[in-house]
């Protein structure tokens, strides 16, 4: 059975810790059997099992590091109380102080080791020795040794902290990645969705009705049908050039879905007067008025207003039943406002229902910073509106 990542590396923690336990438990052992004393007692078995259960005491240190803080404490305080020669503080208590400060309990190592180091130096004052060795060197290499242990500890700390810190805003970035990759592929779906609706849907509407016309009157009027004919072969030609212009513009873009700036659109406002041709050929009677002074526009805005009076049109021919439609271009000094109305059969209540040609004008809109209004106007037809801002977006 293979052994888990996990279990693996609580595995080998262990085994550092049992070999952090036996270094501490020889070097306090060895302590133990060169210290001696003139007054003190003699070291035995119960002496050297201080030194192992000091020793012993590191094998929890990662997940009690008080509990192992502690018992050194007692142990060692267990071991000056019953009289044995003294084997200093550092070296015993130093392991179970750096365990603490580096499992988050700084406090508390700074803390013992200051308990430490005055009970020790009381201790051993009182007990006879030289205050001007004690003070003067051992006292020093304490808390010298204990200091540079408490700070290695807690410098260990951070630098973990911060990595796990950093990893967590590592994946979080790489999450966040994901998921504007995700959001960038659903607009470029949307993108070429709407891009092939607004090439094919007005063409193949105005090919079903002339292939309709030149049906029914191929027999009793020829020249008709054939006219039909000619329309249907230049209504396919025109989608085979809308269509090969926008697989043009997917193949440009970036991984971002972003159009490039130096291609130029398949429509805008000077193919006007063909959709309208094609309208008209369809059997609807177009008129289109302007008020203002035409200009150029920006690119954004005048192919999203060519797009919206083609797929209103085609929304005419295909749905609504009429006859007569009208498109009004308004050029304010900074929108562009397009209409167009019908005298068909509307939507009662006057709101649309939200098909794909409706969306796909109101993300057109959209996409330069505009807005689009679309249903009944209360007589039985539809009008679709669109305000288009000619400046910056901001």
């Amino acid at each position: 059975m293979r052994q888990t990542a996990g279990g693996g590396h609580g595995r080998r923690a262990f085994v550092v810790d049992g070999a952090i336990g036996l270094l501490v438990m020889v070097a306090v052992a060895a302590a133990i059997n060169g210290s001696l004393e003139a007054h003190a007692r003699k070291p035995g078995l119960v002496a050297y099992a201080f030194a192992v259960g000091i020793g012993a005491v590191l094998l929890v240190r990662r997940k009690y590091p008080v509990v192992t803080l502690v018992g050194t404490l007692l142990l060692l305080f267990g071991y000056y109380l019953l009289g044995y020669s003294a084997i200093g503080v550092a070296v015993p208590a130093a392991a179970a102080l750096y365990s603490a400060a580096e499992y988050g309990r700084l406090r508390l190592a700074i803390g013992a080791a200051v308990f430490l180091v005055i009970g020790s130096s009381a201790y051993r004052v009182l007990e006879g020795d030289d205050p001007a060795y004690l003070f003067g060197y051992e006292l020093v290499s304490n808390v010298a040794l204990l200091a540079a242990t408490i700070a290695l500890a807690d410098s260990v700390r951070s630098r973990r902290k911060w990595r796990a810190e950093l990893e967590l805003r590592m994946a979080e970035a790489e999450r966040e990645r994901e998921r504007e990759q995700a959001r960038r592929l659903e607009q470029e779906r949307l993108r070429v969705a709407r891009d092939l609706h607004d090439v094919l849907t007005h063409t193949i509407s105005v090919i079903s009705l002339h292939t309709d016309v030149a049906r029914e009157v191929l027999r009793t009027d020829p020249d008709t049908a054939e006219d039909s004919l000619r329309a249907v072969r230049a209504a396919s030609s025109d989608a085979v050039r809308g269509l090969q212009s926008t697989l043009d513009l997917l193949r440009m873009r970036g991984g971002d879905g972003s159009e490039p700036a130096d291609r130029h659109p398949v429509g805008g406002l000077d193919r006007l007067d063909a959709i309208v041709r094609s309208a008209t050929d369809a059997g609807l009677d177009v008129s289109v008025r302007t008020e203002g002074q035409p200009r150029p526009l920006p690119v954004a805005v005048d192919t999203a207003a060519y797009w919206i009076v083609q797929e209103s049109l085609t929304n005419v021919l295909r749905h609504a039943g009429a006859r007569h439609v009208s498109v009004e271009l308004r050029y304010g000094p900074d929108e562009l406002a397009v209409r167009i109305a019908d005298d068909g059969r509307g939507e009662r209540g006057g709101r649309a229902r939200d098909g794909w040609g409706i969306v796909g004008m109101r993300e057109r809109a959209g996409l330069v910073g505009g807005q689009l209004r679309a249903g009944g106007n209360g007589a039985g037809g539809f009008v679709v509106q669109a305000l288009l801002p000619l400046g910056e977006r901001r």
